[in-house]
């Protein structure tokens, strides 16, 4: 099994303090000095918080709720302002969860949620495929709004792109409710280039959000550039590989059962024996920089472009305060281009997602009626 019995403090290396996630000037009992930056006009956090496994971890455990609340007040008492959640994360129960632990600070953070999935309003229940009809994304506002315990999201995305529904309706029902003061930005997650250029033409997209890490280059080809020339920002999902860049996972790692992981035909144990030459390079650099491996990917992110902010999840405090810590690991440009040409003479072998999960990205929403 991955790590289930190890430590928080094993996954660091012994000069790096176990409960501030430094290096050996780190002060365990300072607050971090997350600078901001902007998703087109939003101001956010240079790290935040995904709460995705809030609810429900990897491995199918249920986390102590208190425990969560206390994550999520220490990330905010560590300078994180941009928390990430969904309705079908639960479903819905994520939304509680982020809404308590916020209640104290609500006016002093960023609340990031999502539509999309064909969730039943009233009962939660999951139905096959993707709503995103204008009726439907009001009535699940509402219920995010009272789930959030707040009068307005601060960054709404469409979580994935609905093949029956034109982009422009979607854009117009979020212009609707932004209008109403119950929304405040939107975004786009694993969407088709074409979606992103109309919705942004009718609505001005502050965010997109996709997996991207070390392990996941393949926003670099066009999604990325493509958030450059149109002044949207990027928030990577899984920015540390589920795991893999922390240095949990080895080339002898098998998943148990129910393990999403299970089911990634990168984390196959054909695969693992080439891909784990990722996680030598990132230990390697860790050492080098006096950091944890987990630090390194976040910073080789953050140091891509000043838009770019990861948000990576946990339900571990001490590995919170290690992730907010890589906004202290920076690189030279030589030690950039170094690390970077290193990353991308490793070929990753195996699928990200299964099929089954991938046709819900890179979706193209369809035209308008004539």
């Amino acid at each position: 099994m991955a790590g289930a019995g190890v430590a928080a403090a094993s996954l660091l290396p012994a000069h790096v303090n176990a409960e501030s996630g430094q290096g050996q000037q780190g002060n365990p009992n300072r607050s971090f000095s997350l600078k901001g930056r902007k998703l087109g006009a939003l101001e956010v956090s240079s790290i935040g918080l995904g709460v995705q496994n809030m609810s429900r971890t990897y491995t199918g455990t249920t986390p102590y709720r208190p425990e969560m609340i206390s994550v999520i007040r220490t990330a905010f008492d560590q300078g994180v302002t941009f928390f990430d959640a969904a309705e079908a994360y639960g479903p819905w129960e994520v939304e509680r969860i982020l809404g308590e632990g916020v209640a104290p600070f609500r006016d002093q953070v960023v609340i990031a949620t999502k539509f999309g999935w064909n969730i039943d309003p009233e009962t939660g229940e999951r139905r096959p495929g993707l709503n995103s009809r204008p009726a439907h994304i009001k009535r699940v506002v509402e219920g995010m709004l009272k789930r959030l315990n707040t009068d307005r999201i601060d960054l709404l995305y469409q979580h994935r792109v609905d093949p029956e529904v034109p982009i422009e309706d979607v854009a117009g029902a979020v212009k609707d409710l932004i209008d109403q003061g119950k929304v405040l930005h939107w975004g786009l997650s694993e969407m088709g280039l074409k979606t992103l250029r109309r919705a942004h033409a009718v609505l001005p997209v502050s965010a997109v959000q996709s997996e991207y890490s070390m392990l996941w280059r393949g926003p670099e080809q066009e999604v990325i550039p493509t958030c450059e020339e149109l002044g949207i920002g990027f928030v990577p999902w899984s920015p540390l590989g589920v795991q893999f860049l922390t240095g949990w996972i080895d080339a002898k790692t098998t998943f148990a059962p129910g393990d999403f992981r299970s089911t990634e035909s990168r984390f196959s144990p054909e695969n693992l024996q080439q891909n784990v030459a990722l996680v030598d390079l990132v230990t390697d650099w860790a050492d080098r920089k006096r950091a944890a491996p987990a630090q390194i990917a976040l910073a080789w992110l953050m140091a891509k472009q000043p838009w770019i902010v990861p948000i990576p999840g946990t339900t571990n405090k001490d590995h919170l305060l290690q992730n907010i810590g890589a906004g202290e690991v920076h690189f030279t440009p030589a030690e950039f281009t170094e690390l970077s040409d290193a990353i991308a003479s490793i070929e990753i072998r195996g699928q990200r997602l299964p099929d089954a999960v991938q046709v819900y990205s890179d979706v193209e929403a369809p035209a308008m009626a004539k």
